[in-house]
């Protein structure tokens, strides 16, 4: 007779409901092979999407209230869920993690970023205090290593600062099933469109994409920005721009409509600025316009080099220069053969090794482990 599977309660208090990694990557997949799922998030109600249940908390306005307000809240649905197993997507929701453990349940940290790391870029905390931030919670995720159940981290440099043998690198590779949903628009008859997907922020290379526009000065070349402006008065300081006139802006999109874009682009843009975050941060969107057949420009770190190899599917550049950014959206546009094979190139390295499928593996195997563990003790006593 098959054993039962442990229910998994997933918790942020930070992101969106619908996170490409939560949501869309880690719970639907669990619900997709039968787990028992529960999303607690900030959202307007309860709701059943997908199969996942998601338990709505009530949001809060500014940074100190939801980490006050909003935390205290997912712990208490936390609790009411009576999870098999708890899962947590926040650095601030840490303290809540001690507090399940504490109770005897099974705690999994997930590990997005380098948090200590991207403390020292925060605007919102004053300078000189950022180093003292950064070493304390460089304290307080070493304290989380060693009394929660398990660490998934999205690299090798962040998993290398938690325990071994509890940690598990969990990247963010494209899901095989939206491989299958995308188009399948003609690379040649696709408008010259660049695409940049994802939160847009100065140090995210805004103002360089924009500058590189006007190097190219081109009507038919259009930057599409798909994501929000952060803070949302960057927009204003975005619009001034002599390269916004080359741009067009559309929001927030879904999932799909995100993936119908991506579709019938010709190149994606990733050029974030060398901080010292971003440095060990995962290239996530490169996979995903790998995924969707189209060459990338991007910057030149050293890992966003090794994690795709020697396979050729983009342009690495300067991220502070413009005018290099420009011309090598200038290159694949003029050269749409080489371009194309680029794109394809890329989509295969996603297909055959670099998807979600295989780190999907990893995880449930993580909370099997777990569960097995847990059921044992409990027969015991």
């Amino acid at each position: 007779m098959p054993q039962p599977l442990p229910k998994i309660v997933h918790l942020t208090s930070a992101h969106p409901p619908f996170d490409v990694r939560i949501f869309h990557r880690e719970c639907v997949s669990l619900a997709q092979e039968g787990y028992p799922v529960v999303l607690v998030a900030p959202h307007e109600g309860d709701e059943v999407r997908q199969g996942v249940q998601v338990r709505s908390v009530t949001k809060t306005k500014g940074r100190l209230g939801r980490m006050l307000g909003t935390v205290w809240a997912v712990y208490k649905q936390a609790l009411a869920e009576r999870g098999d197993i708890y899962h947590f997507h926040d650095p601030e929701l840490i303290p809540v993690g001690m507090l399940l453990r504490l109770q005897g349940k099974k705690v999994v940290y997930d590990v997005h970023e380098d948090v200590p790391t991207d403390i020292l870029s925060k605007r919102w905390i004053p300078k000189p205090l950022r180093g003292l931030v950064a070493s304390s919670m460089r304290l307080l995720e070493r304290l989380a290593g060693r009394l929660l159940s398990g660490i998934v981290t999205v690299t090798e440099p962040i998993a290398a600062r938690f325990p071994a043998h509890k940690t598990i690198l969990l990247q963010n590779f494209p899901h095989p099933q939206e491989i299958a949903a995308l188009g399948s628009t003609s690379y040649q008859n696709r408008p010259a469109r660049v695409l940049y997907a994802g939160s847009i922020t100065a140090v995210r290379g805004l103002f360089e994409m924009l500058e590189a526009m006007q190097h190219l000065q081109n009507p038919e070349v259009r930057l599409t920005l798909i994501g929000a402006f952060a803070p949302p008065g960057l927009r204003a300081e975005a619009e001034q721009h002599p390269g916004y006139r080359y741009t067009d802006f559309l929001g927030y999109k879904n999932r799909p409509e995100t993936l119908e874009l991506l579709a019938s682009s010709r190149i994606g843009l990733a050029v974030l600025h060398p901080i010292p975050s971003f440095l060990v941060s995962q290239p996530t969107k490169l996979y995903e316009y790998m995924m969707a057949g189209i060459p990338f420009v991007a910057s030149d770190f050293p890992l966003w080099r090794r994690s795709i190899g020697d396979v050729s599917c983009g342009l690495f550049v300067n991220p502070n220069d413009p005018k290099a950014i420009a011309e090598a959206i200038r290159w694949l546009l003029e050269h749409p053969a080489e371009a194309e094979a680029m794109g394809q190139r890329g989509r295969q390295l996603i297909l055959e090794r670099l998807n979600w499928g295989v780190e999907f593996a990893k995880l449930t195997a993580l909370y099997q482990r777990l569960y097995k563990a847990g059921t044992a003790r409990h027969l015991e006593a």
